[in-house]
C-alpha cells in the first residue's frame, strides 16, 4: 500500500461524493478532508497524470519556509509513488531550481527517475540564463506548447514571457513587461510585483489559436501555467484578465494548474477550476504534489502531503 507520508494510509479511490449538490448545481467542487477514506469503485479512470509543483532545488541552506536540498528526497518520493502508479505523464509546473544553473544537472537526474513522459513548464526562478537556454536544458519543444493525450488537450503556457527577469534589458519583450509592470503599479493592482510576469499578445494569439482547433476536434482542455490567473492573488499573472477571457471564450476549458503561490489557492469561474497546488519546497519534511485521474464527468485530484484531495465536476 502507498502511503503518503509515514502513519498514514493511502487514499482510495475518490467517488460520488458530489451526486447530490451536483444534481442540484449547487457545487463545482468537494475538498475532501485528508484523514477521509472514500467508497472505492470499479470504475476505471479514462488516463492519470502525475502534477509536481515548485521542486525549486538548490544546493543552499534553508531560510525557515523553503528547504532547498530536501526537495531531493521529497522528489523521489514523488517519483517512486508515480512510478508505482503507473501515471500516464507527468508535468512539473516550474521552478525547477531556485536559483544556480548547476542545479538544473542535479535535480534533473532526480526528476527523470520517473517514467513515462515529462513534460516542463518555465518558472520565475529558472532564469540564470535566458529562455531559449532553458528551453534546451530542459529540452522543452518551446517556451510554450500543447500536446494531445487521448481525446483531451494540453496546454502548456509561459507566464515569464514578458518580465523583467526572462528578457534582455535591451529587448522588446523587457520594454513591454516595463511598461505592463509600471501601469500595473500605478493603479496599485496586487499582482505588480516583479517576480510576476505575463503572457505576450503573441502567445495570447498562440492561445486562441489552440482553443479553436481543440474545440473544433471535440477535444476538452486542461491548461499549465506557472502563475495563476483566478483568484485574485498578489502572485497572478500581470494580465490575467486577458488569459481568463481567452479560456472562457473557447468553452471547452475544463481546468487550469499551476504553482507559484506555494500556499495554494483554488477559485472556480464560469465552469472553470483554477487549482494553484501547494509548493513541494516548502516545510521540512511534508511533501507536496498529485496525481489527476481523469473520468467523464470529473476529475479526482489525489494530493500527497500538504495537498488537498479535491473532486472537480465537468460540466
Amino acid at each position: 500500500m502507498l502511503t503518503k507520508q509515514k502513519g498514514k494510509q493511502k487514499l482510495g479511490i475518490k467517488l460520488k461524493c458530489l451526486t447530490a449538490s451536483a444534481a442540484l448545481g449547487i457545487a463545482l467542487t468537494a475538498v475532501i478532508p485528508a484523514n477521509s477514506t472514500f467508497a472505492k469503485s470499479e470504475e476505471k479512470p479514462k488516463f492519470e497524470f502525475g502534477i509536481v509543483p515548485d521542486i525549486q532545488y538548490c544546493d543552499c541552506n534553508d531560510n525557515g519556509t523553503r528547504f532547498y536540498r530536501n526537495s531531493l528526497d521529497k522528489l523521489m518520493e514523488a517519483s517512486q509513488t508515480l512510478n508505482q502508479q503507473d501515471v500516464d505523464f507527468t508535468v512539473q509546473t516550474g521552478d525547477l531550481i531556485d536559483r544556480n544553473i548547476s542545479s538544473f544537472s542535479t535535480i534533473l537526474s532526480y526528476f527523470n527517475t520517473i517514467e513515462g513522459p515529462k513534460y516542463h513548464l518555465l518558472g520565475n526562478h529558472d532564469f540564470p540564463v535566458t529562455t531559449d537556454q532553458v528551453v534546451d536544458i530542459l529540452d522543452m519543444p518551446n517556451q510554450y506548447y500543447d500536446f494531445k493525450y487521448k481525446n483531451w488537450r494540453f496546454i502548456s503556457l509561459d507566464t515569464n514571457d514578458l518580465s523583467l527577469y526572462a528578457n534582455p534589458a535591451d529587448s522588446e519583450k523587457y520594454q513591454q513587461a516595463q511598461e505592463m509592470y509600471n501601469s500595473l503599479k500605478e493603479n496599485n493592482e496586487i499582482n505588480a510585483q516583479t517576480w510576476n510576469g505575463g503572457v505576450s499578445e503573441e502567445q495570447l494569439t498562440w492561445l486562441r489559436g489552440v482553443l479553436d482547433k481543440a474545440a473544433q476536434a471535440n477535444e476538452k482542455v486542461i491548461v499549465f501555467s506557472h502563475m495563476p490567473v483566478y483568484p485574485a492573488n498578489e502572485h497572478n499573472v500581470w494580465n490575467d484578465e486577458a488569459v481568463i477571457t481567452e479560456l472562457e471564450a473557447a468553452g471547452n476549458v475544463v481546468a487550469f494548474f499551476n504553482g507559484h503561490n506555494h500556499a495554494g489557492n483554488y477559485g472556480v469561474k464560469n465552469g472553470i477550476h483554477y487549482l494553484n497546488l501547494k509548493g513541494m519546497v516548502d516545510t521540512a519534511d511534508t511533501n507536496a504534489y498529485s496525481i489527476v485521474r481523469v473520468y467523464k464527468d470529473r476529475l479526482e485530484v489525489d494530493g500527497f502531503g500538504r495537498e488537498t484531495d479535491r473532486i472537480l465536476t465537468i460540466q
